[in-house]
């Protein structure tokens, strides 16, 4: 009997590793080999293919794949019918949403979106820069840009949208924003036709569910220690406000309390939970959040 397989794209390039990362974390490892586009996961029912994150929403949506990650700019930019399954806000530098804004060189004189009417913009967001300007009354040439976009201003363009995280390339490159666009996070899609399927979509669910484990976990740590039970209160009030585990211990002479709480904490609080009474405190990693 074959074996069913869910058809997932990842995005290759600048959102590759990140992608690797979290799926790991997630409870997946990812190989990649060299030169190849059809990197190994260890799950016999997923096969992986690297395509560009600009093309994923074509091919999810024509089929070719049952899913895939990308970024919600190019849902928009492809304009094209995808089913959403989840919002994953990572990026290749930070969990920050990205900007795509509309930048000019720092001695331009345009000002504002309207100074730019009849001038030449270059961009990878063709579409989604037309619409942009015509919500706007602006009529200016849009043209498609195949990459170091930020070095065209002023000989090859008078203005350039692009995507920014820090903004510190734009900066490098002596440009400055006029006007942001939108934001864009990552996006989990799906093609319609395979969200309608009951196998494919609860393998769909159970991979979302999976990776939003692994985001919930970022930046957290779990937390243990005993306490008598005369100091219950004290160290109770040293916890941020949440709503910790409290069980007794086998003596009956204290608790075992256990919090879930930001990892920047723990080295302001454990020594004064140290003081109120807390012991055998135990810090540990946490890899999955599941609610």
């Amino acid at each position: 009997m074959t074996t069913p397989a869910l058809k997932l794209g990842l995005p290759a390039g600048s959102l590759q590793e990140a992608t690797a990362d979290l799926f790991r974390k997630a409870g997946y490892k990812i190989t990649f080999t060299s030169r190849s586009y059809y990197p190994h996961i260890d799950d016999p029912e997923i096969e992986c293919t690297l395509v560009r994150a600009q093309e994923m929403p074509r091919y999810v949506a024509d089929g070719s794949f049952d899913c895939g990650l990308t970024g919600y700019d190019w849902v928009l930019e492809n304009n094209v019918e995808v089913v959403e399954l989840a919002e994953l806000v990572f990026s290749k530098v930070s969990r920050r949403p990205v900007k795509w804004v509309l930048a000019v060189p720092d001695d331009s004189p345009v000002k504002t979106v309207q100074d730019l009417k009849g001038k030449r913009i270059a961009t990878e967001v063709v579409n989604l820069t037309r619409r942009w300007l015509a919500e706007r009354g602006v009529e200016a040439h849009v043209e498609f840009s195949w990459g170091a976009t930020e070095v065209k201003p002023p000989k090859l363009a008078d203005a350039i949208v692009e995507v920014t995280e820090t903004g510190s390339s734009l900066k490098a490159n002596n440009l400055r924003i006029v006007a942001e666009l939108m934001q864009s996070t990552t996006r989990f899609i799906a093609n319609a036709k395979a969200a309608a399927d009951p196998w494919k979509k609860q393998k769909m669910d159970d991979l979302v569910l999976m990776l939003r484990g692994a985001m919930a976990a970022e930046g957290k740590v779990g937390l243990t220690m005993n306490v008598a039970n005369a100091d219950v209160p004290a160290v109770l009030k040293v916890l941020p406000s949440t709503n910790p585990t409290v069980s007794s211990l086998a003596d009956g002479k204290g608790v075992d309390v256990f919090v879930v709480i930001d990892e920047h904490v723990v080295r302001r609080i454990v020594p004064q939970l140290k003081q109120a009474g807390a012991y055998a405190i135990v810090e540990y990693a946490l890899t999955k959040i599941i609610d």
